[in-house]
């Protein structure tokens, strides 16, 4: 029985969730069609160019992506603090990107009419209904599905449904699966057998990443928008804990591992960074590949597992065995 969302996302326990969405019956939607014979890959770049959009608006932000035909991955983290510290003009502005305020916020902005303290008091009150809703996972994913929805049914000339239902979510409780969790999005290409190299993943965060690594200097205007990986320059509660250079040769060699179907040996640069993560090296690859499957709803070592089945109201949570074998 699906469990209410507030009862799945806990900022409390962890800040960082994987989502999932997918078509209706995972039709090809959002890529070639073969049934109908059109191609609808031009929707990826919607796709993206809404999560950029939504990252720079919410108090939340992209750790890892990846567009598929079908469905769609996001790897988000859920910056509550920050969300408390903008003040109320900048929760106003912020919101106002998206939507349309309430006539008392309008004549707030304008500035011409003195308020009254009625009026002074449901502007209060609506700025921290959306403070809330601007660190809100669900707003978020809201924000981003239906509009795509509409834009596509648009373009068809159709209604109804687009997307399969509700968006999927899966807690990542501490650093190893979020890294874990991240290198599984990056590889969804390659695992679907669409490319061979990390470069011509399209439409994957891994390939942005490469790419501005890359590059000697980055497009003017191209801001920085993912979640950075842990660097000289980046503050340590700011970015992922884990170097850029060893994120790449992690997933390098998840990738080859996954398209020759077998583990091989482990790199000497890859060990140490599955060392330093404390997870099982022998199940990696595996883990890596059938990440989606394995952790139904949560993945971390098994304590923080139990609590966050307390906190769902049940006495243990799908994946708990594997779970307790991805860790030495």
């Amino acid at each position: 029985m699906p469990q209410p969302r507030y009862r799945l996302v806990d900022t409390q326990t962890t800040p960082y969730y994987q989502c999932v969405s997918r078509c209706v019956r995972r039709a090809y939607l959002c890529g070639f069609d073969r049934t109908t014979g059109k191609n609808f890959d031009h929707r990826k770049q919607w796709i993206l160019d809404r999560i950029k959009l939504l990252s720079s608006v919410y108090a939340i932000d992209v750790c890892a992506y990846a567009i598929m035909s079908n469905h769609y991955h996001l790897v988000l983290y859920v910056d509550t603090a920050t969300a408390q510290q903008w003040s109320s003009d900048e929760v106003i502005e912020r919101w106002l990107r998206l939507f349309k305020g309430p006539e008392v916020v309008r004549k707030y902005r304008l500035g011409k009419e003195p308020m009254t303290s009625q009026e002074q008091d449901a502007l209060t009150s609506w700025v921290e209904v959306w403070r809330t809703r601007l660190a809100d996972l669900s707003w978020f994913m809201r924000c981003l599905n239906e509009t795509i929805a509409r834009m596509a049914n648009s373009e068809d000339e159709c209604t109804g449904r687009f997307w399969e239902g509700r968006f999927s979510s899966q807690a990542l409780l501490d650093e190893p699966a979020l890294i874990a969790c991240m290198t599984y999005v990056d590889l969804n290409p390659i695992r679907a057998n669409l490319c061979r190299t990390l470069e011509s993943s399209d439409f994957t965060s891994i390939q942005e990443r490469l790419r501005r690594f890359r590059s000697a200097r980055p497009k003017k205007g191209d801001p920085v928008w993912l979640k950075p990986l842990a660097g000289k320059a980046i503050q340590a509660q700011q970015s992922i804990p884990l170097r850029l250079t060893d994120y790449f040769a992690l997933v390098e060699w998840t990738g080859r591992a996954i398209r020759q179907d077998k583990r091989g040996a482990i790199p000497a640069d890859v060990e140490p960074i599955l060392q330093k993560l404390g997870v099982e090296q022998a199940n990696w690859v595996s883990s890596s590949q059938h990440f989606g499957k394995r952790f139904y709803r949560a993945l971390g070592r098994i304590n923080q597992i139990r609590k966050l089945a307390t906190h769902v109201g049940q006495k243990w949570l799908h994946g708990m065995s594997e779970a307790r074998a991805f860790y030495k």
